[in-house]
Parts: structure tokens; sequence; C-alpha cells
């Protein structure tokens, strides 16, 4: 559509005044209108208000103060449901999906197709499929089987079903908040492509996302919110990626990253063998006191099922995990049967799934925090409540976590300042090794600095960080070394003065490489040979 075009249709969507306050203001005075077959990027920091500014507009989070219209007339939804009866539906990060039900039965939850003329409560399963199947179909989920339970699918799976289930029916505006960051390119390229044929259908979309790259692919618009106010609005051809930046973080970022002056001294994680059939194979690394070592790979190469393994979440079949108990000896193997035991040996883990596995989003931050360090806000088996919040709030002080302090629940916070929550548990109780799984997806580039920061003074205190990520460029940022999974193996192992950007690719691309030569090979002999 015309940009200019804008000013002379009328909004499908608009807001005015609207303004939300918790313990304290989070959203302030923001206007704004969407129009008919439009794109609108909306973008910020972790903390600016992009979610809760959607949540009003989906129905989840009442105002304090502004209005809206819908269509020209009164919009006030009192629910998610009552927004999506008139057309408003959101995909959110957090995903609204029944583990324990099929992909079929959360697609048509509300709708499930009646058998009989009488239908007297009996479910038409055959053409509940169909009905799934052409939902599935239009995301790309062909392969998956309709029945198949949503608990079984992987986080990425589960984000494309959520997708497809408010994709069914028509809607007048669609709220995508992080879409892509749990998929894979080829799931994004078919996002991109249904969200072409709702432009075509003259659907209005606010796409929420911290990849600039992607923003300038699928928005006409942009809106910059910063510290809960609308800074900026203007067509996305107008503004370079450096200049969002800025407008986004009130400052300018570089490309560089001074993590301080480090002693990497000897190793004190050794992995050697470790494996689980197929999944991850006979891999081994060591980890430096005082050093980031990052793990790449493509999704699915095995770098999360890695990280379960040395944390003892997954049971390994093989291969050993050794420690440096004191500082300059020599790692010696130790017991790892449970996430339990890790904690006991100083090992800790920064999951990819923060909400799901990392958090009680109902818990105050302080209840969070002390969550693995009952020993040190407890007297006589009773958590003290004065050393619970005085342990919250050095936390909170020293990661720079934007709240109203210790009590207030950590599912109202940003999604970077809840990843410092999960940090903070773990900093108070002192762990050596600290394992991060994808420790910034879904974190705005403002949060992400931070992050790195605090990185590299846990560095510089001498403990070993192992850090999975799927962005590359992250990598290449804050790492001394960087290992390459593909299909479940270590494939190479690089220093920073000795990778390239397509060194670390090819890499990532030679296990399957090997894997489709083993099965092409003319006997098993000569495949054995080159797995």
């Amino acid at each position: 559509m015309d940009l200019a075009a804008h000013d002379t249709l009328p909004a499908v969507l608009s807001v005015t005044g609207i303004g939300k306050t918790y313990a304290e203001p989070v959203l302030a005075d923001v206007d704004l209108d969407l129009h008919a077959g439009e794109v609108l990027a909306l973008t910020g920091e972790n903390g600016a208000g992009k979610s809760t500014l959607s949540k009003i507009i989906g129905g989840l989070v009442d105002p304090t103060t502004g209005s809206m219209l819908l269509g020209g007339e009164s919009y006030a939804p009192a629910s998610r449901t009552a927004a999506e009866a008139l057309g408003v539906r959101m995909v959110m990060q957090e995903l609204n999906l029944l583990p324990t039900l099929s992909v079929a039965e959360n697609l048509f939850l509300n709708r499930l197709p009646q058998a009989g003329a009488l239908r007297l409560g009996w479910i038409d399963r055959r053409k509940l499929r169909e009905d799934a199947r052409h939902a599935m179909a239009q995301v790309g989920l062909d392969a998956i089987d309709p029945d198949t339970l949503v608990g079984e699918l992987g986080i990425g799976h589960q984000q494309m079903v959520e997708i497809a289930r408010n994709l069914i029916d028509d809607c007048r505006v669609l709220i995508l908040d992080e879409p892509t960051a749990m998929l894979t390119a080829r799931e994004v390229d078919l996002l991109f492509e249904q969200i072409a044929r709702l432009k075509a259908r003259g659907v209005a979309l606010i796409y929420i996302s911290h990849r600039l790259e992607e923003l300038a692919r699928v928005a006409g618009r942009i809106a910059i919110l910063r510290d809960g106010r609308l800074v900026h609005v203007d067509a996305m051809a107008n503004l370079t990626s450096e200049r969002i930046v800025t407008l986004m973080v009130g400052r300018e970022l570089g490309e560089r990253i001074d993590l301080g002056v480090r002693n990497i001294g000897a190793p004190l994680l050794k992995v050697e063998g470790i494996g689980r059939a197929d999944v991850v194979r006979d891999v081994s690394f060591e980890v430096r006191a005082g050093e980031i070592f990052g793990i790449s790979g493509l999704i699915g190469a095995g770098r999360t099922e890695l990280m379960r393994l040395v944390y003892g979440a997954d049971l390994k079949d093989r291969g050993t995990v050794s420690l440096a108990k004191v500082p300059g000896q020599p790692p010696a193997p130790v017991q790892i049967d449970s996430p339990a035991d890790a904690v006991r040996q100083g090992i800790a883990l920064i999951t990819e799934d923060r909400k799901g596995e990392g958090l009680l989003l109902p818990q105050p931050i302080a209840a969070n925090v002390s969550l693995g360090n009952i020993g040190s806000v407890a007297r006589h088996g009773v958590v003290d409540a004065k050393r619970e919040n005085a342990l919250a709030q050095k936390q909170i002080d020293a990661m720079r976590i934007r709240s109203a302090g210790p009590a207030q629940p950590v599912g109202e916070l940003s999604g970077g300042n809840q990843q410092k929550v999960v940090i903070g548990r773990w900093l108070a109780r002192d762990c050596k090794v600290l394992l991060f799984d994808e420790p910034t997806r879904g974190i705005d580039v403002g949060a992400k600095f931070d992050i790195y920061g605090l990185m590299g003074a846990l560095a510089r205190e001498g403990r070993a960080l192992v850090v999975v990520s799927s962005d590359l460029r992250e990598l290449m940022l804050i790492c001394d070394r960087i290992g390459v999974m593909s299909a479940g193996r270590m494939t190479g192992m690089f220093n920073r003065d000795e990778w390239t950007q397509d060194a670390l690719l090819a890499a990532a691309f030679a296990g399957y490489r090997s894997r489709e030569a083993m099965l092409h090979a003319p006997d098993t002999h000569e495949a054995g040979s080159l797995s």
C-alpha cells in the first residue's frame, strides 16, 4: 500500500492517550493509528512498553488511561475472547496451547466440528483432521500428524501451531509478538508468505520484533517506544538500522564490546566423549577459568541437548564431565545424574525457555532469586523475608533490573529483565560454571549489550562461561573460542584470531554432509569409515 494513502483512508484501529500503571507507569500517552492492509512494526527496548500496548489492544490488559476505536466505533474489550470476537487477534510469546491435547484440538478448541444430525456432543474427527491439515499447510506443518499431542512438539513447531490457530478465522487486526524467535529460516519464509496474503485481504498487522532486518522486510511503517512513550513513527524506508537503534535506546551503540581485562587460567570444566544415542555423539571440549566459550550450529545440531547432558537434565549414555575443584588443579571426574547434582558441583544452566523452565512468573522477583538459594535466606527452615528481599535487591542493583522492587511479580517484567532475574539467581549462589542457552533470544539490542557486559564481569571473576547461540554475530562478538556442532558432533573448534564467518558456517554443515555421504555409500564398511 502507498504510505501516502494513510492520510486519506480511515484507520482500522486508533489508540489515543493510552497509558498503563502498575506499581509505576509502564506506558503513557500513546497515540497511534493502524490502517487496513499495512504492517506496522512496533519496536523498542525490553521494558519499553511494546507487550503492554499489544496486550491492551488484544484485550488481555485494561488501560489505565486513554481510549481506542475499532472501525470508527468505541473499542474496550473486556477479555481476549471479546477482542477475538471483534476480529482482533494476537500471537503472543507465551504460547496459548494445551500440551495434553492434539494439534487439531488446539487449533479448533472452541469450534470442534460436531458429528451426526442431532449433534449430541460427538466430535467429527474426520472433519477435524481435514480442517487441521488445511490450517497447518498454510504455515508449513504439512508433515505433522494433526493427532500429535502439542506437548510432543518442539517449541518452534508449537509456535507455528499458535500462529496457525490465529489465522483460521477472518480477522481485522493481527498482532504478532516476536513470532520468529523460535522458527527456522524455512518457517520464517512461510510466515512472511502468509503475512503477504493477509495484507492483500486488507488485514492490519502489528509486528513486534527486535530483528531489524525482519522489520525492513515486512513492515511499511515503524513505531518506536522508549521508556513507555512513543518517540517516533515513520516509514521504514526513511530510517536506517543505526537510527532505529539510537531511537530505541536513546544512545549510540557500537559494533564492538569491551569485556575488560581477563586472566584466562587453567581448564575449569572438561567434557570428554559425552553422548546420548545419536542426538549428541561423543563430544569433547574444555573451558578455562575466565573464558567465554561459544557453541554454534544449525537448529537441531544438538547444542541444547549437549548442555542438558552436562547439566544432568538428560542422562548421558557415555562420556565424563570433570571439574577443577581448586583453581589451577586438573579437572577431576564428577558424578552428575541430575540438575541437583550439577548445582551442588557449581554448574548452573540458564535455559533457553526462561518462561517455561527458568521462572515462576506469578511470583515476585525475591522468590525467584531465592529459589536456588534457600539456605542463605532461611532460618530453621523458614524463609526470612527481610533476607530474601535484601538478596533480591542486591541482584536488582547489580544487574540494573528495571522493576518496582523485589515484590514485583516476574511476569510483569520485560523479557530482558526476566532473563536478568534468572542470571541473578545463579550469581547469588556463586556457581563457577555457567551454561547459557540462547541467553539473548527475544531481547532487544540495548538489553543484549547489558547481558554481554554482565558476561564479561563474570569472566573477569574467573568463572567459566559456555554460551549457546543461534546468532553467529553474537558469538563472534563476545567469545574467546567457538566450537561448532553439526548433526550431533563437534565438527570444529576456532580461536578468536582464527575464525571467519565462512569457516564457522562450513563447520556447521560438515556433519550433515558426512551423514549424507554415509547414507549414499556403496557398502556399510565404507559408510562406517566416514562417521
